[in-house]
């Protein structure tokens, strides 16, 4: 076993990548060890779940890009040739026969056995439905070298004749380590936009591709998804989640799943003064559930689209108190109407934003039975402020879209989610983890990272040293670049500039502790590839608006967002121009020392993993890179028209745009075979948005009387805009 590793108690040790194993001893009958071809016979009883025949035709398509062809699949094993592969979940195992198994919940097993003395039988034996699902796709990863990420990664297996299995094959996977896991796809855009759905398929996000979703949460042992952002409970990817085995949770903002983002105009959303509308949708939403769908409750109260209640109720704004009180009230009701279709029914509650902050005030009552969810800030920090506890769970962003996070590229180093994942394993706090992924493609290394450490936990130290990197750089890329890759990611991650911290509490420091700093310390912020964009935007607005930007009501949903204020005046923008300025020049070298290397690991890079290469390193840091460029050439254009040397200024607004091409070219290398349109949803960081005002911008220095756009802010409700269009005009229903 490996040791020196953090897990619960009831767990004797981890590995980083596949969980620990028990060795257990072949059959007695068996002699040698079974080869694996195409020849192979599948056997899986007809009274296995539709999910796990599910998961046996992914094994049958992975038999066929390793083999050439699929095995055969029959349902008995008086059917099955010389060796065979038996797929059973414990209690569907044919009689008399000696395969090893487990009863701990999402446990599996492999072992090598025999079948009436004649056929070589290799068992993946689960001791549930979500555990056989495992099995099937840890041996596709373990035995046929599927990569689990495949689908985001298209890493594809080695062509083989023949495969004998590893001598230690025989094992006992336990259970893991967090009880649900799972991903969130959040400010899906990018998702959106790629694969246009058929016509009449209720779902934004093409059903084709939420399957591909829902592979890889399984090939990555997750049990559970929140299956995308502004959704109804009857919509088809809930539908589609259960088929395949999944929990289906619902996030922070859509308690019981109720979409608050398509609140009926004119009725009122306020639990103090109209307790009965909120109870009858919320009432609405459980009953629109199916019966057969496991749910996994979110309970809690907060506004619309998002919001914090207290801006939809004046008693409670500004008062802590009263917010907690109705919030635990809230909770409350939500858990009695539950129950009352659904008694053996499990909650979760997260406490995002303000959540963490009544929490720590002491203002949320939350029933023992309902498993409290910290957050972090979305640069990986947990809010927990130390005390996180057994029993608990956590909600981590790998993506981040709040206008100056992530969304088109990496930006929290694996390290920081180490550390996170590890102190709360520590606290015993391993009842939930949610990783919010966005659009799963950009983020897919830190993605695969926390899911394995959710599985089967994470090293002792956090990984300082590159090794999460350097086994990433090794099986997509080639060993021969793993050390360059190694370095080129842990530059990568410090290469953005520190920016305007934002106040919460204080960073924990490696020992658990807050370090000594007044109340009011800040987390660590820096830009992700948001923020270029959105402060371009802004200040090319303000500039040629004269700070009168107003937002567009018809581009949200049912609520329209509070107008915009005007951005300030001239003293502040100064100001921020020369913030901009210095964040830029600070991080321009890191950038191109990034750059510089990556270009040159190229080399080192397997010839057929290039073109993911492209999309994966050289179009992230693009992104980065020439984003900081872009709005470092606008800031300095902008001071110096601001100064009257008109020439300069248009040589640096024409040099932003030339880094804007760059992105856009560099994402076009991107969308190579089947990501086709890729970038077509890009809608939330809006790359070619900002190019668009950049060319006006420009525009305007060479002819001040040239058109100028509408003095309108798009403020992220247009790409909802468009993934919440199939919904039409539906409401939630408050009768």
């Amino acid at each position: 076993m490996l040791q020196g590793y953090l897990r619960p108690a009831a767990f004797a040790a981890v590995a980083i990548v596949v969980p620990v194993f028990l060795a257990v001893p072949a059959a007695p009958a068996q002699q040698g060890v079974p080869v694996i071809t195409a020849s192979v016979t599948l056997v899986e009883s007809a009274q296995e779940s539709g999910p796990v025949q599910r998961a046996t035709r992914d094994l049958e398509s992975d038999f066929t890009r390793v083999f050439g062809r699929a095995p055969r699949l029959v349902n008995d094993l008086k059917d099955a040739g010389p060796t065979a592969i038996l797929i059973a979940q414990r209690q569907n195992l044919p009689a008399g026969v000696d395969c090893a198994t487990t009863a701990n919940t999402e446990a599996f097993a492999f072992s090598i056995t025999s079948s009436g003395g004649a056929k070589r039988l290799v068992c993946l034996t689960g001791a549930d439905m979500r555990g056989t699902i495992y099995a099937i796709y840890q041996f596709s990863q373990t035995v046929l070298g599927v990569d689990p990420m495949y689908l985001w990664t298209d890493k594809q297996p080695a062509k083989r004749v023949s495969i004998s299995l590893p001598k230690n094959f025989a094992r006992i996977y336990p259970s893991p380590v967090f009880q649900y896991r799972g991903f969130f796809p959040n400010d899906e855009d990018l998702l959106t936009g790629w694969v246009i759905p058929p016509k009449g398929e209720q779902s934004g996000i093409a059903l084709s591709v939420w399957d591909q979703v829902f592979e890889t949460i399984l090939r990555l042992k997750g049990n559970m998804v929140v299956p995308g952002t502004w959704t109804f409970p009857d919509d088809a990817p809930v539908h589609a989640a259960t088929e395949r085995g999944l929990i289906v949770n619902q996030h922070h903002a859509i308690p019981l799943g109720v979409n608050v983002a398509r609140w009926p105009a004119d009725v009122p959303y306020n639990f103090s003064t109209h307790p009965e509308i909120l109870e009858r949708a919320w009432t609405n939403a459980v009953a629109e559930y199916k019966p057969d769908e496991e749910i996994l409750w979110s309970v809690g109260l907060r506004g619309l689209s998002d919001a914090s209640y207290a801006s939809l109720d004046p008693s409670v704004r500004g008062n802590d108190p009263l917010l907690g009180k109705r919030i635990s009230e809230a909770i409350a009701d939500q858990m009695k109407i539950v129950r009352a279709r659904r008694p053996n029914a499990r909650f979760v509650t997260s406490l995002w934003q303000e959540g963490a902050r009544l929490m720590r005030e002491g203002y949320l009552k939350i029933p023992p039975e309902v498993s409290l969810v910290w957050a972090d800030t979305g640069y990986g920090d947990m809010q927990d402020d130390g005390r996180v506890a057994a029993g608990q769970g956590m909600y981590f962003h790998v993506a981040m879209m709040n206008g100056h996070a992530n969304q088109l590229s990496e930006m929290v180093p694996v390290e920081r989610i180490q550390e996170e994942i590890g102190r709360y394993i520590k606290a015993g706090a391993t009842s939930y983890i949610l990783v919010n992924t966005s659009d799963i493609r950009p983020v897919a290394m830190t993605a695969r990272a926390l899911m394995e450490a959710a599985w089967g936990g994470v090293p002792q130290q956090a990984d300082a040293d590159g090794a999460y990197y350097r086994k990433w750089a090794t099986e997509e890329f080639g060993a021969k670049s793993a050390s360059a890759l190694e370095e080129i990611y842990k530059d990568y991650f410090a290469a953005p500039s520190l920016r305007h911290p934002f106040y919460g509490i204080p960073r924990l420091t490696s020992a658990g502790n807050a370090p000594p700093a007044p109340p009011a310390v800040s987390f660590t912020r820096w830009d992700g590839d948001q923020h270029y964009h959105s402060e371009a935007r802004r200040l090319i607005l303000d500039d040629l608006s004269v700070h009168q930007v107003i937002a567009i009501p018809s581009q949200s949903p049912k609520w329209t967002q509070p107008r915009v204020l005007p951005s300030g005046t001239a003293e502040t923008r100064a100001h921020a121009l020369d913030q901009d300025i210095k964040d830029g020049e600070d991080a321009a070298p890191r950038w191109d020392a990034v750059w510089k290397k990556a270009v040159a690991a190229e080399a080192l890079v397997d010839p057929e993993r290039r073109q993911y290469y492209q999309a994966e390193v050289l179009t992230m840091i693009t992104i980065n890179r020439e984003s900081n460029a872009m709005l470092l050439d606008l800031a300095k254009a902008m001071k110096d028209a601001d100064a009257g040397d008109k020439t300069k200024a248009e040589t640096e607004a024409a040099a932003s745009l030339t880094a804007l091409d760059a992105i856009q070219k560099s994402m076009a290398l991107a969308e190579y075979g089947k990501w086709k349109n890729w970038y077509r949803g890009d809608w939330l960081t809006g790359v070619y948005r900002t190019r668009e005002l950049v060319q006006d911008y420009l525009s305007h220095l060479k002819d001040p009387m040239a058109r100028l756009p509408a003095p309108a802010s798009w403020s992220g409700w247009e790409g909802y805009f468009h993934i919440m269009a199939y919904e039409g005009d539906r409401s939630v229903d408050v009768h």
